[in-house]
């Protein structure tokens, strides 16, 4: 098939191209730097499919075009599908493919790498050093055994931070509408939301975005919760909301925010900005704060993860050019 892919960095074409050769299914790719959006669109004029990445914009114009121009699908290289008009891609025709799962370990050993961080200031501690300053001051972090971890979502990769947390000696609490015995195997245990909101000392979001997720974490939330306790996002930037958030970073409630998403992310991650002014106020003043440590959206950025992701897309768009559908469907209860 011929492919269009967007939003391209060097390392996505590495690993797709290694994907399409090892599995010699001949695609052709024709790769874009720019990402998807109306003014965009159009340069896919006349391919099968289009690839796309999480903050790429597949909404109904942008839909419209590329099924206009010829495109029957669209192999997104990510979990999520929040950015796709389901109803619009369903009415004109057009199949969506994504990766339900490339390495759950990878987000879940930078979430526990963003709390290990936060807690003993390693990113302060750095900076310190590399200026010869080697005081201890400010520096205080806390044991983690002992202490309560919530996990909210117990897919794969919530289930990989809880386990994880809980070898360090971590009481382990979570919530998810959809519960697993899994969870229990590992040593933790499902509660009510709002007694893990109040009892825990970090949480950690790991639940898709969908409208009961939306702003999970707002000022009630956080008024629940236990005064200077430690926020972890590595699943999508609105779960949270962030001016709730810097409120809470102001009244101390919130002692601690890490950070590898943001709700409005998608003018300012994966591009190189530190030639011009970041104008989203918000963003900078969570920037300000000294227990704020905030990544840009690099979870899933592993060899394994990179290879498995590559591997996954090519695969869906072999399935779709043989059989019409994809290996991994958008799920149908989404899709129509």
């Amino acid at each position: 098939m011929k492919v269009a892919v967007f939003s391209t960095r060097p390392y996505d074409r590495e690993f797709l191209d290694k994907a399409n050769d090892e599995s010699q299914a001949g695609h052709t790719m024709f790769y874009l730097e720019s990402r998807l959006n109306s003014h965009t669109a159009h340069l896919a004029n006349g391919y099968d499919c289009v690839c796309a990445f999480v903050n790429d914009q597949l909404g109904r114009v942008e839909l419209e075009i590329l099924a206009a121009n010829g495109t029957r699908f669209i192999a997104l290289r990510s979990a999520g599908f929040n950015n796709v008009d389901l109803d619009a891609a369903r009415k004109l025709g057009l199949r969506i493919g994504r990766v339900p799962a490339y390495s759950p370990d990878a987000i879940a050993e930078h979430a526990v790498a963003l709390i290990l961080s936060l807690n003993r200031k390693i990113h302060k501690a750095y900076a310190r050093v590399r200026e010869g300053n080697f005081a201890l001051e400010g520096l205080l972090g806390f044991d983690l055994r002992g202490k309560v971890a919530g996990v909210i979502g117990t897919g794969k990769i919530g289930l990989n931070v809880a386990r994880i947390l809980h070898g360090f000696g971590c009481e382990v609490l979570a919530s998810d509408p959809f519960e697993t015995p899994e969870l229990a195997a590992i040593g933790g245990r499902y509660v009510p939301l709002d007694e893990l909101l109040g009892r825990c000392d970090v949480i950690s979001l790991h639940c898709p975005l969908n409208p009961d997720t939306h702003h999970l974490i707002d000022r009630t939330a956080i008024g629940k919760m236990k005064h200077g306790v430690m926020l972890i996002n590595t699943s999508r930037g609105a779960v949270m909301d962030a001016r709730a958030v810097i409120a809470g970073l102001k009244s101390g409630k919130v002692g601690h925010v890490g950070l590898d998403v943001y709700e409005e992310e998608e003018d300012l991650f994966f591009e190189n900005l530190s030639d011009q002014v970041i104008r989203d106020d918000v963003f900078v003043r969570l920037m300000t704060f000294p227990n704020v440590l905030i990544t840009g959206h690099q979870g899933f950025f592993t060899g394994e993860a990179m290879t498995a992701i590559a591997g996954t897309t090519i695969d869906n768009i072999t399935a779709f050019g043989r059989d019409g559908a994809p290996l991994h469907p958008v799920p149908p209860e989404r899709q129509g």
